[in-house]
């Protein structure tokens, strides 16, 4: 064990151990669960307790915890013996019974007290009234689930009958209990194969322990039984069983079942279908299958050939997304995935070159036809196509071949079709169109693909169309905004791509298509609608961000009114629009920043008047969005270098924490500390100073000049009075950061001798502060009247005293006391215990915490 886990696991035990006060109100909060006139505690604190019993349990031998807490068996007993027990004190009692028996030793001396079989055999809780319950269904079944870490739980569940009672509730009307059921049948076979069998498995049943060939007999029964709720049961199972175990037994249990799951795809009854896709797709994940060349494959390509394009969808995605699947599995997962469409490029009666995706001689277009014709289909199936086909297209590492240009063509005519622009000759395209126009659905599925399809190369072929469809929905007042939305990410994404796009390597038809979508923005920045100016904004921060370096685009945006617009919006009247107009303008000075004055440029847009502007907003704007995203904005604007000479930038950064350090608004503050250690960094490195503690401790000679220079500037800008003023901020997050940020300076600027001289000049005058700053600090966000002048001697702008600060104050304890939680005090065990006694009404009313 290393120190750092020794220390944690030392750590551990100290906060969870059973402390003196605890062993002493713990049976008097056991007393008070199983005492039937008391009130129900809550349910809140009953999952604590078992929470740190659990720790506890993890912590020390569980037969230890038992043996010297003789009050929770007594605790079972008790409850045991009421005649009507709480649905949740009894759902507890199971749960915390099952977690003490997973320790075999525990588990044998509950057996001794004859405790589980009352609790989980049948002839105990299961045929009290309170069973009806579904919170003691689940605390039964999660009880047994955490005792079933060794064979004696196994044999003494498989004994008294649980089995048949964990059979029952695989159909439990509760969900939670049927799908835990389900998981706890799992969890018993794999345990008994792996910690039983002593040979190889075959398909013999005798080859196979007792209990992994009594739930095999189960499976395979309910899958023969004909009943669909019992076949789904199964099939829910193997696909649990088939996700989690990696075993090569689970090929040997595969094969007793094979043939009976491949039925399911020939048979009329299709209840069971949609549950194979899950279970095949899970299996071919594992290295079990997915490295056989036989049945399986087989199977796999049954499946997509047989079940409905809706539900081999999920399945034909998944299969496209291994990289180690048979090439004819492959081809035929893309021909279900392609096949609507290929039927949307026929149905829209493109040239003859462009017919389809697909050949016709190995797919048979009529079901899907058939589902794009019916309105009550067609969305659905073309929505969770494209869905798929954007899953694919995001893959960093796309393990398939897709024909780019081709689903290109099919994504713009879908958009066609919603927009009613496409005029189809074929009766097929005349239902699809009048089913889709105006369909919101399918417009942003066809938006989010064609988003995704700008990452792969190779689509030059229709990039006209494709700009030429998405001008129109960016101009349509039909266009709803969430769709209005997807549309100018799709542009966006685009445009970026236009330097690399072959037809597109005429200047004249960038600048044109660049005019044209300026143009359309600029109508969209004046909307009435305060969605659409938000993503009008967003669009064009976008654009900034990827086409700031290209001079077509300097030249169409500047030449444009869109500036201009873009500033005006910093006084809307909504304050999302507001934040959003901050961020574009700040993205604008980008451009305009690196620009010589030109009468284009300068007669729009004045950085020295954009700067007034961003602090007045920052200083005044009554909503913490905008303000926020100024001082975002103002933090870039550092990091880029946007803020001229180091004299311009000290004063910047100055004016802004001066505004920043009173806002009410935590984020706001803490983005101030966010641009305070940027200008930290810059500044130390600039004098060459180490900006990390690491690099501080290994240099052995430091400039005490550049050391100076660098306090002076800190001291000037105002930094220090803004840095320990957060220490005391009442939300912890700024504290921290501004911690982090002292303890950063601290080992920039004072190697350890020079700290020691200033530990040694306490009693100089310019340190006669410092104890008391020191004091109030301690306090944290209890201190009253932080001293921001000059008070009780403490000088923020003097840098001997600044030094002499760092040197002093125990940033380590700080930094210890701002990272522990703020309910660190009430998580802790007794203070749970005494909200559980308060709660019942047996403890006095001033011994409990409060929170």
């Amino acid at each position: 064990m290393s120190a750092w886990q020794a220390w944690f696991v030392a750590r551990a035990r100290r906060r969870f151990a059973m402390s003196r006060e605890c062993s002493q109100l713990l049976p008097r909060v056991c007393a008070a669960l199983a005492d039937p006139r008391q009130p129900g505690s809550d349910d809140t604190c009953l999952e604590k307790l078992l929470d740190w019993l659990r720790d506890l349990t993890e912590l020390e031998p569980t037969l230890n915890v038992v043996q010297d807490n003789p009050c929770l068996t007594e605790f079972f007993t008790s409850v045991l013996a009421l005649p009507e027990p709480s649905p949740s004190i009894l759902s507890f009692t199971l749960r915390l019974a099952g977690l003490l028996a997973a320790s075999e030793d525990c588990f044998q001396h509950l057996q001794q007290e004859n405790l589980l079989f009352r609790l989980f055999g049948t002839g105990g809780t299961l045929n009290r009234a309170v069973w009806e319950d579904a919170s003691v269904r689940s605390g039964w079944v999660e009880g047994v689930h955490s005792m079933m870490h060794h064979q004696p739980a196994l044999h003494f569940l498989c004994n008294s009958e649980g089995l048949d009672v964990i059979f029952t509730l695989q159909g439990d009307p509760s969900l939670f209990v049927a799908s835990a059921a389900s998981q706890l049948l799992v969890h018993m076979l794999t345990l008994s194969v792996e910690s039983e069998s002593t040979t190889p498995l075959s398909e013999k049943d005798c080859d196979w322990p007792a209990c992994a060939q009594m739930i095999i007999k189960h499976i395979e029964d309910s899958l023969q039984s004909g009943s669909a709720s019992h076949i789904n049961q199964s099939l829910k199972l193997l696909t649990s069983l088939f996700g989690s175990c990696r075993a090569t037994w689970t090929e040997v249990l595969w094969l007793r079942i094979a043939k009976q799951v491949e039925s399911f795809l020939t048979e009329d009854s299709v209840q069971t279908r949609h549950m194979l896709a899950d279970l095949l797709l899970n299996m071919s994940r594992s290295p079990v299958f997915c490295d056989t060349e036989g049945s399986f494959w087989a199977l796999v390509t049954s499946a997509l050939e047989h079940l409905s394009p809706v539900q081999a969808g999920p399945l034909a995605v998944g299969i496209l997304s291994l990289h180690k699947c048979p090439q004819d599995v492959r081809i035929q997962a893309m021909t279900v995935l392609l096949q609507p469409m290929d039927c949307i490029l026929r149905a829209a009666s493109q040239p003859l070159e462009y017919a389809g995706l697909l050949d016709e001689s190995v797919s048979d277009p009529s079901t899907v036809e058939s589902l794009l014709s019916s309105k009550s289909s067609c969305a659905s199936l073309l929505c969770q196509t494209l869905a798929h086909l954007e899953k694919l297209l995001s893959l960093i590492h796309l393990p398939v071949d897709l024909p780019y240009t081709a689903l290109l063509r099919s994504f713009v005519t879908i958009l066609q079709f919603c927009s009613g622009l496409l005029i189809p000759a074929t009766s097929l395209g005349s239902k699809i169109s009048q089913i889709l126009i105006g369909c919101g659905r399918v417009q942003k599925s066809a938006l989010d693909a064609l988003a995704a399809l700008s990452e792969r190369k190779g689509c030059d072929t229709v990039i006209g169309s494709l700009f030429d469809i998405l001008l129109v929905y960016l101009e349509s007042p039909n266009t709803s905004p969430t769709v209005l939305k997807k549309s100018f990410q799709a542009m966006s994404k685009w445009l970026a791509r236009l330097p690399e796009m072959s037809c597109f390597n005429n200047q004249w038809q960038t600048e044109k298509i660049l005019q044209d979508v300026f143009l359309v923005l600029q109508k969209r920045l004046c909307s009435p609608c305060w969605e659409v100016r938000d993503s009008s904004l967003e669009f064009l921060t976008s654009l900034i961000k990827s086409m700031r370096d290209q001079d077509e685009f300097k030249e169409s945006l500047l030449s444009s009114e869109v500036p201009k617009l873009t500033e005006n919006l910093l006084e809307d009247p909504e304050s999302y629009v507001r934040a959003s107009a901050v961020t574009a303008v700040g993205h604008l000075t980008f451009i305009t920043y690196s620009l010589p004055e030109t009468p284009v440029a300068g007669n729009q847009y004045n950085k020295e008047d954009t700067t007034a502007k961003l602090q007045d907003i920052l200083s005044t704007d009554p909503e913490s969005f905008p303000r926020r995203a100024v001082i975002s904005i103002f933090t870039k604007w550092l990091k880029q270098g946007c803020t001229d000479q180091a004299e311009d930038t000290e004063k910047f950064v100055s004016r802004v924490i001066q505004t920043v350090e009173r806002d009410l608004d935590w984020e706001v503050r803490i983005g101030g500390l966010e641009l305070v250690e940027v200008f930290c960094v810059q500044t130390l490195c600039r004098a060459g100073l180490p900006k990390y503690p690491s690099a501080a401790a290994s240099s052995t000679v430091t400039s005490s000049i550049q050391q100076n220079e660098s306090l002076q500037i800190f001291c000037r800008a105002k930094l220090f009075r803004f840095l320990f003023w957060s220490l005391c901020d009442y939300d912890k997050p700024v504290g921290q950061k501004a911690c982090d940020i002292l303890l950063v300076l601290r080992a920039s600027l004072s190697p350890s001798g020079l700290l020691k001289d200033c530990q040694g000049a306490g009693d100089v005058s310019v340190g006669h502060g410092i104890p008391w700053l020191q004091r109030t600090l301690r306090q944290g966000s209890l201190a009253q009247d932080f001293p921001t002048d000059g008070g009780n001697g403490v000088d923020f702008e003097d840098p001997e005293s600044m030094m002499l600060a760092l040197g002093t104050i125990d940033l380590e304890e700080l930094h210890d006391e701002l990272n522990k939680s703020s309910d660190h005090i009430e998580k802790s065990p007794q203070s749970l215990l005494e909200d559980i006694l308060a709660t019942v009404g047996t403890i006095d009313e001033n011994e409990a915490d409060c929170y």
